[in-house]
């Protein structure tokens, strides 16, 4: 029995895959580029002595930032991936108008990991080319539904709405249109798959999974559940 309803075991081992090899390459980089860095030596002594760190301490803890830094720009290719993995959907890849697109549900999506992925300013540039998109005469998008998703919602909250983003130029957002939409992760999911659950069914198998695509081993699989449910309620 697959562990998900909306996408294969195989599928999901490599989408898993992929994500553990960039990060393994990630932290494999923070090493080799650290002494190339600069690092701001009063911050140093200030997060040594405030943080109550040795030496050995500060420097794993720095070294896995930039690595970090590094691994959560692709976390939002990783739902891309899963998204372009399900029945009827498609991953454009990067470099495209948009990230996926389902034709059946007429629906294309722009995938962000966090609300905060994209400042401010950039977000009224995705709002021109969606409604470029999904407003164009003639245009293969033309009627189709287009979501700005936010995996990771701000403030645990979930939403479907009109995306609105403020124009600073102008002093004005961009005019409510049903057709172009901002939504968090928890309710996209849901929504490509029917399933309603789904992005916590998916959080729910990662351990496993994560576990057989690698030697890693969880001593405790229960840390991070409250994380997820603080950040989608």
């Amino acid at each position: 029995m697959p562990k998900l309803s909306f996408i294969s075991d195989a599928a999901l081992h490599t989408a898993v895959t992929h994500l553990l090899e960039i990060a393994t390459k990630a932290r494999a980089k923070a090493d080799k580029d650290f002494e190339r860095n600069v690092i701001d030596p009063f911050a140093v002594l200030f997060e040594m002595s405030g943080f109550k760190a040795d030496e050995a301490a500060w420097l794993a803890g720095e070294k896995n930032r930039q690595a970090q830094k590094s691994l959560q720009n692709h976390v939002g290719t990783f739902h891309q991936a899963i998204l372009g993995m399900m029945q009827g959907w498609q991953d454009l890849g990067t470099g495209s108008v948009v990230d996926a697109v389902c034709p059946e549900k007429k629906i294309i999506a722009e995938i962000k990991n966090k609300h905060n992925t994209v400042k401010g300013s950039d977000k009224v540039k995705v709002y021109d080319q969606m409604e470029t998109l999904v407003m164009t005469k003639g245009h293969q998008y033309k009627d189709f539904t287009a979501y700005y998703v936010e995996i990771i919602p701000k403030s645990g909250l979930r939403y479907d709405k009109e995306f609105t983003p403020p124009d600073s130029a102008k002093g004005q957002p961009r005019r409510a249109n049903p057709l172009i939409r901002q939504i968090d992760g928890y309710s996209f999911y849901a929504l490509a798959t029917g399933v309603p659950d789904a992005l916590e069914q998916l959080f729910t198998a990662l351990p496993d999974v994560i576990e057989a695509c690698s030697d890693y081993r969880f001593a405790d699989r229960a840390f991070a559940n409250a994380f997820f449910h603080k950040a989608f309620g």
